[in-house]
């Protein structure tokens, strides 16, 4: 064994530590904030590991695309929404506790004995210098159309949310004329006095 296939094989380990303690913290946690921040420990670690397979382009939209966006969006959803709710205890619920074990464990013996069975070859083959080309290269010959089609779908989501989230502030009575100068705009959201109680 190489020096260099030593620090990969340790630099694999850490990161997979890594990975399954966040993993565990993100649904073991009671706090959904600091599940929410696991949750973008996992997707380093996830991105580390692709760095390590030479999968450059893929590590830097993990942590473009799920770090800086998805887990960023999360954080800010639940700290703007900041909604308490206690929680009341179910019936039965080690009924629901263990069948959730149940398939839990299920899955993780299926993985694992597809992660057993199958006959990992190291590949002899020289790596690419870099990913990015072949993929830049797919992305605007073969695969042109659905690439466009999906940001487009992207774009319809995100008008139809900024809808859904300012369909409150609507006004009630909107009719499709011309009638006042101010019936296309939305009231401003009335402001909470903090501080003021009689």
């Amino acid at each position: 064994m190489q020096i260099a296939e030593g620090v990969q094989l340790v630099t694999f380990g850490i990161l997979s530590v890594l990975m399954l303690g966040a993993a565990l913290g993100v649904v073991l946690f009671a706090n959904i904030v600091y599940s929410a921040f696991l949750l973008g420990g996992v997707f380093i670690s996830m991105a580390g590991i692709y760095i390590l397979l030479n999968a450059d382009f893929v590590s830097a939209a993990q942590i473009l695309v799920y770090v800086g966006a998805v887990n960023v969006l999360i954080l800010f959803a639940i700290m703007l929404v900041n909604k308490r709710e206690d929680f009341k205890p179910l019936k039965n619920n080690w009924f629901r506790q263990g069948s959730t074990a149940l398939v839990c464990g299920g899955i993780f013996t299926l993985l694992s004995t597809v992660a057993i069975s199958t006959p990992w070859q190291i590949s002899t083959v020289a790596p690419l210098a870099s990913s990015i080309v072949p993929l830049a290269k797919h992305f605007f010959t073969d695969f042109l159309l659905p690439f466009e089609l999906a940001s487009v779908l992207l774009l319809m989501a995100m008008v139809g949310a900024i809808i859904l989230a300012r369909r409150d502030f609507m006004p009630e009575n909107f009719t499709g004329g011309t009638s006042s100068p101010d019936s296309l705009t939305l009231p401003e959201r009335p402001r909470e006095l903090v501080g003021t109680e009689k």
